[in-house]
């Protein structure tokens, strides 16, 4: 068997962070490795550093002081520019909100960071096309995020994390604002995209559906890593 190769590796991770003159103490010494193709859930109670811990490993924000490595690169040594890079070609993001532009179509969407990045629309747009697809919104394509529902927006969301195919897939709460039954959608387009593109993903959820349904799941209680469970997924 091929020894697993790690892609996230968090050692000793504190984060604070000053509010009204008190020093709040958010991750209090995280250790924490995840290895490519991994899908993870990480849980706890509101407050527990779920959220910060995923920015500052999506580079969205710095530790204060620790070591963060993602694929094999240390990130609490980087200017701003070396992250925006290494954010740019090897993390994709999923939030609770999809942050879609309301004047674009899906299609446009979910070319953006190609755009960003100056790669021609000519060669990205079949891409583009194909993960519509894949999220079942072929006949989605041309219209813009006003004309879909709440969960027919997060498949574009998803989606667009996909265009660069990143190596880490970040999802905080991605289906926070979604009925039960979409939800499930929601949970099965992730498990898909985990088993067929073995892309890592980490996902920070309170819904406890979608945490059964991973091998591995991380609980934080008071910034710290309380549980780290392997089990067989549901």
């Amino acid at each position: 068997m091929t020894a697993p190769v790690p892609l996230v590796v968090a050692s000793d991770v504190k984060k604070s962070f000053q509010h009204m003159g008190r020093t709040l103490e958010v991750l209090c010494g995280i250790d924490l490795t995840i290895n490519e193709g991994e899908m993870i859930g990480i849980v706890g109670q509101s407050g527990a550093g779920k959220s910060t811990l995923l920015h500052c490993i999506g580079t969205l924000d710095i530790v204060s002081s620790g070591s963060i490595k993602v694929a094999g690169e240390e990130l609490t040594t980087m200017s701003g520019t070396r992250l925006a890079a290494l954010r740019n070609r090897t993390i994709g993001f999923v939030f609770q909100f999809h942050h879609l532009l309301p004047e674009f179509n899906a299609l446009e969407n979910i070319l953006m960071p190609g755009m960003i990045q100056g790669l021609p629309r000519k060669e990205m747009e079949p891409r583009a096309a194909a993960l519509l697809e894949e999220v079942g919104l072929k006949d989605r394509m041309l219209h813009r995020p006003g004309e879909l529902s709440g969960g027919e927006q997060q498949r574009v969301a998803l989606a667009r994390a996909l265009i660069l195919e990143p190596k880490l897939l970040l999802a905080d709460e991605p289906t926070g604002n979604l009925d039960s039954r979409t939800s499930e959608q929601m949970h099965q387009l992730f498990y898909k995209v985990n088993e067929t593109r073995k892309t890592t993903i980490v996902i920070v959820t309170h819904n406890s559906a979608l945490a059964a349904g991973m091998a591995r799941v991380v609980t934080l209680r008071d910034g710290k890593v309380e549980r780290d469970e392997y089990r067989k997924a549901s």
